[in-house]
């Protein structure tokens, strides 16, 4: 593991990491915190890869110029839920709700556990709804329904027949969520993604592609969310 920084106005800061796995030079630039790094194959120099990098600064900038900047649960702050931007407010209560008004919280005691904790539990009510609904309509039936802060992916389903949901999906507009969760109630038929699994989730969800193609232009401003104070 080492570091290079490309000069300019600002500095880049790159971390280089040697793979034996990595079959070629890669860039890759966190959508959470804008963190870039750059991974080489094993035997690859760090001069070949610096020169690499060089190459592709110009892509860089204005990649990292079009991120968007994280924003941290805080009283005053504007978070959306079920797609409807709602202000975080100072409440009267101990606990954290959520109306027309904005998410309340208590002044109290750190805002963000607070906010992640009233969203997570509409998450649970809101995924395992739209789940049982769709497992209902294919006659299916899944043992758990778990959630979690993954990164990698919105949803998954295991062979014996367990859901895990990314618990952001809560602040997604209602139709994508429930996309997500018609995906993965899908895998209970068929777990793989051939056209046969499509079809299954078409007759779920028949305008699935537009709420999977939100997630792939928005979905990174969900994460972009911090509720660490």
């Amino acid at each position: 593991m080492g570091r290079h920084t490309l000069q300019g106005n600002p500095p880049i800061d790159v971390t280089l990491r040697h793979s034996a796995r990595a079959r070629r030079l890669s860039l890759r630039v966190s959508r959470l915190d804008g963190q870039v790094t750059l991974t080489l194959p094993k035997r690859t120099p760090a001069q070949e890869g610096v020169a690499f990098l060089e190459s592709k600064e110009s892509w860089l900038r204005g990649h990292l110029d079009q991120m968007r900047p994280a924003v941290t649960a805080s009283i005053g702050e504007t978070l959306p839920f079920r797609g409807t931007p709602l202000p975080i407010i100072a409440g009267t209560s101990a606990r954290a709700k959520i109306s027309e008004a904005g998410i309340s919280v208590s002044s109290a005691k750190p805002v963000g556990p607070q906010v992640k904790a009233v969203l997570r539990h509409h998450a649970r009510d809101a995924l395992a709804a739209a789940s049982d609904r769709y497992a209902r309509q294919l006659g299916r039936s899944y043992t758990r329904l778990t959630l979690r802060d993954t990164r990698s992916r919105w949803g998954s389903c295991t062979s014996d027949g367990g859901l895990m949901y990314s618990w952001r999906l809560i602040m997604a507009p209602p139709d994508v969520l429930d996309y997500v969760a018609a995906h993965e109630v899908a895998h209970l038929v068929e777990m793989n993604h051939q056209p046969a699994f499509w079809r299954v989730v078409a007759g779920l969800c028949p305008d699935y592609e537009t709420h999977r193609d939100w997630l792939r232009r928005e979905g990174d401003s969900l994460h972009r969310v911090r509720f660490d104070d």
